[in-house]
């Protein structure tokens, strides 16, 4: 059984140096612009960490791929403070591909599928009120690092199809 039936709607990088990371694979994309968000907060009402509640910060960068297929966002994430499944990775890896994302309509039923695969949901939280909830499943017995799994809401795919335009207005 597959965990998730979704189509894969982005690929992930974890990175220490955003800008480093927007220049390189913006060039190996055709990236025209990305939209950076700083200081992006997860709390403890919002998010857990192996089954805690979690508390830390990143910044985002997202655009989509210009190059291969335009349907495909980007994403890269900076630690900034706190623990999360993003320090984890740079603990024990260096900087790189951390994650693909397949869209899903009920997050609660695809993290069960996961769990009784023998993939744990390392991290899950929601984002904007709940106009997304997502949740990172353990691929690492599988030999990759994470597959998130993310239920997106009107207003999420709102704000990517804007990211989307800009993304596609500057490689003009």
């Amino acid at each position: 059984m597959s965990i998730a039936e979704g189509p894969i709607i982005q690929i992930a990088w974890v990175v220490d140096d955003i800008e480093a990371a927007e220049d390189l694979l913006g060039n190996q994309f055709g990236v025209g612009a990305w939209t950076r968000i700083p200081d992006v907060r997860f709390g403890p009402e919002d998010c857990t960490l192996h089954g805690r509640p979690a508390d830390f910060t990143v910044h985002v960068s997202l655009a989509y791929a210009a190059k291969g297929t335009a349907d495909l966002q980007l994403e890269l994430i900076q630690p900034v403070s706190g623990e999360s499944i993003y320090t984890e990775f740079l603990a024990v890896s260096p900087p790189g591909l951390h994650h693909v994302c397949f869209e899903v309509d009920d997050i609660d039923a695809a993290c069960a599928t996961a769990e009784a695969e023998g993939h744990p949901v390392v991290q899950r939280g929601s984002m904007m009120a709940g106009a997304a909830e997502f949740a990172y499943v353990d691929g690492s017995s599988a030999g990759a690092p994470y597959i998130e799994l993310a239920r997106i809401g009107p207003e999420m795919k709102e704000f990517f199809a804007d990211v989307k335009r800009r993304s596609a207005r500057a490689t003009r």
